[in-house]
């Protein structure tokens, strides 16, 4: 009756939802709050209990739905689907999500050390390569044929992803040219900002003028002037802002300039 897939992440759901009531327990909660999530009394820590009972809800989750499609059975399936058989599908493709999730888990760790930002940052890079990591495994078992499956999972996530990384790249670019333009001097955040607007304009005058370019080329001058951006800015945040000149003005009108520490 039950999947052998069911029993592992029901397992591991109620192994996670016991330790974060523990947890919560010997942080500090009180009365039934770790038993409750905090309806009534205290949850102890909150990053460690949320963290251990939202993996252990997640878990189960997966195991509800592992057990409602037989382990992706197919004779599993051919029997409630009243068929003799289900037509063969191709085993689930290599992915990198894998890796993006075991740096999101270290960056969680490292944040429970340095800060909790940095755990959030871990956390949300935990729960987009699982979702990714998701789609494409039930992706690549949809069907027998490999370019129709890579279609279903672009039809379902292109709308999602597209958007997403476009946000995200540009808030990345806006912060990394502000570390710079902080850190620079007068003289160079105006130098900085034009060559930033020549290169982004020049690219784009590429593109609409040969519009049969390679995209892969066109991709790697936008990959080669954002890794730039983004290095200039992790060494000018690390390096600190500059010091600015403030003018304070006296009853008398007078100004006197200072220098603002950072």
């Amino acid at each position: 009756m039950f999947t052998p897939g069911f029993k592992f992440f029901f397992g591991l759901a109620m192994g996670l939802v016991t330790a974060a009531v523990v947890y919560g327990y010997s942080t500090g909660g009180d009365h039934v709050g770790p038993l409750v999530w905090g309806w009534k009394g205290g949850i102890g820590d909150h990053v460690g209990y949320v963290t251990l009972m939202g993996l252990g809800v997640v878990a189960g989750l997966i195991a509800i739905a592992l057990v409602m499609y037989r382990d992706a059975d197919p004779a599993a399936q051919a029997h409630y689907a009243g068929v003799d058989s289900i037509a063969p599908t191709t085993p689930a493709a290599a992915s990198h999500w894998p890796v993006v999730a075991a740096f999101g888990a270290a960056t969680m760790a490292v944040g429970l050390v340095v800060h909790s930002a940095v755990f959030v940052v871990g956390l949300v890079l935990c729960a987009i390569a699982a979702i990714e990591w998701t789609i494409d495994a039930w992706a690549d078992r949809a069907t027998g044929d490999p370019v129709a499956n890579k279609a279903l999972r672009d039809r379902v996530m292109a709308p999602i992803e597209i958007p997403a990384a476009g946000a995200i790249a540009a808030g990345v670019m806006v912060l990394a040219s502000s570390r710079i333009l902080l850190n620079a001097s007068a003289n160079g955040a105006v130098i900085f900002a034009g060559l930033l607007a020549v290169v982004i304009l020049g690219i784009g005058t590429l593109y609409a003028a040969k519009p049969k370019l390679s995209k892969n080329l066109i991709a790697g001058l936008m990959l080669v002037a954002g890794v730039a951006v983004i290095a200039g800015g992790i060494v000018a945040a690390v390096d600190g802002e500059r010091e600015f000149e403030r003018h304070e003005v006296h009853e008398d009108g007078a100004a006197d300039d200072t220098h603002a520490d950072e």
